[in-house]
């Protein structure tokens, strides 16, 4: 309220306090907003062509297309290598995985090493922000002796999962619908049956995977429902074991796809999210929650149909190429995003920066690899992001890189096939396709040619291209000048005895690590 004196100030005055008033308001205004919940969904082995909403033909997948549909799908959105572990391991910390030591390859049940506890995760950001903090599925970042290295020592108050990849133990143990089904393949021997782990105690060994994602939504279900009494503001990290070989799924979802059992998990993950969401809505923070969504790297195509598909992109997982980096995305905020396409570059790197500036939250004193998106997000302004770049599953410091993105040109640096990468028609894809160096490197238009068909300098050098070819090399030269390669998680090696058991002073393991619910 404003009261009149006797003397009435200057009108320069009165406008000068409104505006002032007017500023203070809004600060306070922004100083009571709760910040917004995360959500963070990530699928296993999920091409860039296996949704509905990325062109596939006979994915059943209504839940996320209804989220491309009402919010921002990415069309250049990348991960930052071709596997499970050192993609986990990038985008919870916004780093490269050289740099935590999550290389070569991925951690076995039984590995010594695991993502070092000096790393700084989304989760450990956002708890000393005061959030409540959840992840469920699959971790894959090491388990170490007596749990050391589980997500309940990397910021995650809670956490129900499967501490690594479900193909990391016997499969004859892993049976599909119907009952006594045995699954497609073979997976890894002399291994302790598959455990679920619940924060640090085993509650399930050998998992029962036909009632896994029940659990898993039920979990996610009551962490949001506790997380909303408490009046914390929340994220959740859902890490799907879907579409990742062998597939599974529950009786609700088996045999009810057209692409077969891939189809039925990838059903069975998209109902997942219809899950989540719908639990947003219930409690009504859907409004107030930035759902991302995005999978770890590209298709295992040696699987064949039950592999998945990268769409036009070139190969699959295991490669530099880009079925093997390049990801569906979808960010989703009801009145914060606005619906639409964006062909901006993008990475899961980006993703802890982001999320610390729309929460307020510190970011951790590192280098981080990312770019705060926010602005792209919010206002559908152009992306930080300039460039990407890509490290092969088993990098080394003497070859670096092995492509580099700026803009929309791709150089390939070296090439080299993966055995993930077989049966596709494709020759560049498959295990015998050597390391190959390229100098000058391979040069491609992802806009015009995103499938890597035409090799532009296979038509001449133009002044043109030898801009953007030094261009490139500036960007890599001073990319490869700063980044560190910390000491290798993975080489530390493998000791049998640090595979999880429910009953650990059992005998003979592994076999007597049985401990059913």
């Amino acid at each position: 309220m404003f009261l009149c004196t006797s003397k009435m100030p200057r009108i320069s005055t009165w406008i000068e306090k409104l505006f002032q008033l007017f500023l203070l308001c809004l600060l306070v205004a922004f100083t009571d907003a709760k910040p917004p919940n995360i959500v963070l969904i990530y699928a296993d082995d999920l091409g860039f062509g296996d949704l509905g909403s990325y062109g596939h033909p006979s994915s059943i997948t209504p839940n996320l297309d209804t989220l491309a549909a009402k919010g921002l799908r990415f069309t250049d959105f990348y991960s930052s290598c071709a596997l499970c572990t050192p993609s986990r391991a990038a985008l919870l910390t916004g780093r490269f995985q050289t740099r935590s030591g999550m290389y070569p390859g991925v951690l076995d049940p039984g590995s010594r090493g695991g993502l070092p506890l000096s790393e700084i995760t989304i989760a450990e950001v956002l708890q000393a922000h005061g959030y409540s903090t959840a992840m469920v599925g699959k971790w894959h970042l090491g388990y170490g002796a007596n749990g050391t290295f589980l997500p309940t020592h990397q910021g995650f108050q809670r956490y129900l999962g499967v501490p690594y990849s479900h193909d990391q133990g016997p499969c004859q143990n892993l049976t599909c619908f119907p009952p006594n089904t045995k699954c497609f393949g073979v997976c890894d021997q002399n291994r302790v049956l598959v455990p679920v782990v619940w924060d640090e105690r085993i509650i399930q060994q050998p998992v029962d995977f036909t009632q896994l994602g029940y659990l898993y939504n039920a979990f996610a279900q009551l962490f949001i429902a506790d997380a909303v009494a408490s009046g914390n503001p929340f994220f959740l990290y859902f890490a799907s074991h879907h579409t990742h070989y062998p597939q599974f799924a529950s009786g609700q979802y088996a045999e009810k796809s057209l692409r077969g059992p891939f189809g039925d998990a990838l059903m069975e993950f998209d109902g997942s999210v219809g899950t989540l969401i719908n639990t947003l809505q219930e409690f009504k923070v859907e409004d107030s929650t930035l759902v991302f969504f995005t999978s770890d790297n590209g298709p295992e195509t040696m699987r064949m149909s039950r592999g998945g598909s990268s769409g036009l992109m070139k190969c699959g997982k295991g490669t530099t190429y880009e079925g093997g980096m390049r990801e569906p995305a979808i960010a989703y905020w009801p009145g914060h995003i606005t619906p639409g396409v964006t062909h901006e570059l993008a990475s899961t790197l980006d993703i802890l920066p982001t999320i610390a500036t729309l929460t307020g939250a510190h970011l951790p004193n590192v280098t981080l690899d990312g770019y705060d998106i926010t602005n792209l997000l919010l206002k559908g302004s152009p992306s930080k992001r300039k460039t990407m770049f890509y490290y092969p599953p088993s990098p080394n410091e003497a070859q670096g890189v092995f492509a580099v993105r700026y803009g929309k040109y791709k150089a390939h640096f070296f090439t080299q096939g993966s055995l993930h990468s077989e049966t596709t028609p494709d020759e560049d894809c498959h295990f015998t396709a050597k390391l190959t160096p390229h100098d000058p490197p391979l040069l491609f238009d992802l806009d015009a040619d995103p499938s890597e068909n035409y090799n532009l300098l296979a038509q001449g050098m133009t002044t043109d291209l030898q801009q953007v070819l030094k261009d490139i090399k500036r960007e890599k030269y001073n990319f490869e000048r700063e980044i560190t390669f910390g000491e290798s998680q993975i080489l530390k090696g493998m000791d049998p005895a640090l595979q999880p058991c429910c009953n650990p002073t059992c005998s003979p393991k592994p076999s007597c690590c049985m401990c059913p619910s």
